[in-house]
């Protein structure tokens, strides 16, 4: 059976944000594997200058 996770959403970012776009957003941003993988990238990747294309990242992550 798959796991229920419940993300806590602070009211003053329900209150500011003007789509659900800007919600997926503020989540993406709070998402520990999604930075995970960005301080991996920039890190590993980019400074041995073999990063890969944003557009190929965003594929994995549904932020636009």
């Amino acid at each position: 059976m798959s796991e229920t996770r419940t993300i806590e959403i602070p009211e003053s970012v329900l209150i500011s944000v003007q789509s659900l776009d800007e919600l997926g957003d503020w989540l993406a941003a709070h998402n520990p594997h999604f930075l995970e993988e960005i301080r991996r990238i920039r890190e590993e990747e980019d400074i041995a200058e073999k990063g890969k294309d944003l557009t190929e990242i965003l594929k994995r992550w549904p932020i636009e």
